[in-house]
């Protein structure tokens, strides 16, 4: 499962490219004088941008499975990932949990594959292995040598048509879940908290769920459950083949004909989601845990995804990297080194989804700062970005770094797969990956603005601000007005009116 550290929400890797992070090396530049200085950069960057990142070929079979090959011919090696275009947002209501439980169950028999093999044959041939569930889709993949690609791709299909499912495993991997639970969110205040503040931007929307499930709902997880969630999704025309490392399409296209091509299609059930309901007022979270040792300031908004508006959710990469792309970015001058509020700070734009993006901001106050104070330093500089203050200069700055890092990640053998693969299975296209640098250099200040004004103004968008304080701290320390109890009681009183709603509204129907 992928663990990452939603409280901050800042992914494993380091540059954002269609919502998916790369380990990158810190930009700098050194020019020889002040006009190679001028149009080195921007040379470089009209030389990458127009160029397809990773020359990645793609094919359909006969039954619906898209396949692509990212060739890079380096070394020996290949990683072998199937996407599934279903996760924790495909559950049914109150069913929570069965996505991630069946991500689990994969590796525990399947027709020629004996429980608990998968991972120890792939470790004969040299290789490693593993999975994570998501909201909008879960994934496996492999990293093998090159002659063992045949044999990677026979067992991943043998579980996508003969999954066992044993009785006994079912059982003993649910508590395995169920203690995960336990260790990674409610034994975390941070991820406790950051779990509820989730569910109340989402209010009446799967996103509002967490992938690992609701303790009470994946206690109930049953056989028939998986089964069923398996024998709904998993097929080849709800999934993606992506191979990347040393492999072209010629040599895995008759491979894929062999060995995924033979599998029947189903009829899938198309995502009939209801909307994000529109945020009314201003919501404050409160909550004191004795876990805590710092108090911590949070503040949460929808935004679109690359799906729903791609220009706008170019522009927010942009406005993330200049509000919160290292010591020199504008969120930590002003609240680290200028003002001295914060000990860290945080901002994030996370556009993969296929419904709605979000933004994160979180940050340490120092002590005796008051977090509300945080807070509106924090909505300050947005409404300064608003306001359209944002430079020429920091916005060419930003698309260069951004696009540098971008070259970084053809070096990669796994990263092209995990980039290509979370694009496609959340709406974007192949094109939209391979010439992201392109689209992202011909955002302008006008888009720039328009995507502040529409998605970042917290006199329009409140969105929802969370404090979490240690157990010692007084609630005199909170927001005026703002208590623990009569937070946590508005919290309450909402969510049960709009799940009584949205009950009602389904049984209607």
């Amino acid at each position: 499962m992928n663990k990452n550290n939603i409280f901050h929400h800042r992914h494993i890797l380091c540059v954002i490219l269609i919502g998916i992070t790369l380990s990158c090396a810190p930009y700098t530049a050194a020019h020889a004088t002040e006009q190679a200085t001028q149009n080195a950069p921007a040379q470089k960057q009209e030389n990458a941008a127009f160029k397809p990142l990773f020359n990645a070929e793609s094919m359909t079979l006969d039954n619906g499975m898209q396949v692509i090959a990212i060739p890079n011919h380096r070394i020996p090696v290949v990683t072998h990932m199937v996407w599934y275009k279903t996760g924790g947002a495909d559950e049914q209501r109150g069913k929570t949990g069965v996505a991630h439980l069946l991500e689990h169950m994969m590796f525990k028999g399947s027709e020629n594959v004996p429980p608990g093999e998968f991972s120890k044959i792939i470790k004969t041939m040299g290789g490693n292995d593993n999975a994570f569930t998501s909201l909008d889709y879960t994934a496996y993949f492999q990293s093998v040598s090159t002659d063992h690609l045949k044999d990677v791709m026979t067992m991943e299909a043998d579980r996508m048509r003969g999954l066992l499912l044993p009785e006994n495993h079912v059982l003993s991997e649910r508590d395995v879940v169920i203690e995960e639970r336990r260790q990674v969110t409610e034994n975390d205040a941070q991820a406790h908290f950051a779990e509820h503040l989730n569910a109340v931007l989402f209010l009446n929307h799967r996103y509002g769920r967490p992938v690992i499930g609701w303790m009470q709902e994946i206690e109930n997880i049953d056989r028939n459950d998986l089964q069923t969630f398996h024998d709904t999704y998993y097929a080849p025309n709800n999934a993606i083949l992506i191979v990347s490392g040393d492999i072209t399409l010629d040599t895995l296209k008759p491979l894929a004909e062999e060995i995924y091509g033979t599998l029947p299609r189903k009829d899938i059930p198309p995502r009939t989601w209801r909307a994000v309901p529109d945020m009314v007022g201003t919501v404050n979270m409160v909550h004191h845990d004795a876990r805590v040792r710092q108090t911590s300031a949070l503040h949460m908004m929808r935004a679109p995804s690359f799906r729903q508006d791609r220009t706008a959710a170019l522009a927010l990469q942009l406005i993330e990297n200049i509000l919160s792309d290292g010591a020199a970015s504008r969120l930590y001058k002003k609240l680290v080194v200028e003002n001295k509020m914060a000990s860290s700070v945080s901002f994030s734009y996370s556009g993969a989804y296929w419904s709605n993006g979000r933004i994160w901001f979180a940050a340490t106050p120092l002590d005796g700062v008051d977090p509300a104070g945080i807070i509106a330093a924090y909505r300050e500089e947005l409404l300064n970005v608003v306001d359209g203050d944002i430079t020429d200069t920091e916005l060419q700055d930003a698309k260069t770094r951004l696009i540098d890092r971008a070259v970084f990640a053809r070096d990669s053998l796994s990263g092209p797969a995990m980039i290509v693969g979370r694009a496609l299975v959340t709406g974007s296209t192949l094109d939209d990956v391979e010439y992201w640098a392109r689209d992202l250099n011909a955002i302008t200040q006008d888009d720039i603005r328009k995507a502040a004004q529409n998605y970042l103004d917290p006199r329009t968008h409140a969105g929802i601000t969370g404090f979490l304080y240690p157990e010692d701290s007084v609630n005199e320390d909170a927001p005026e007005h703002i208590t623990e109890k009569s937070s946590q009681q508005a919290t309450e009183q909402v969510i049960e009116q709009v799940t009584e709603q949205a009950t009602k509204q389904e049984e209607e129907q």
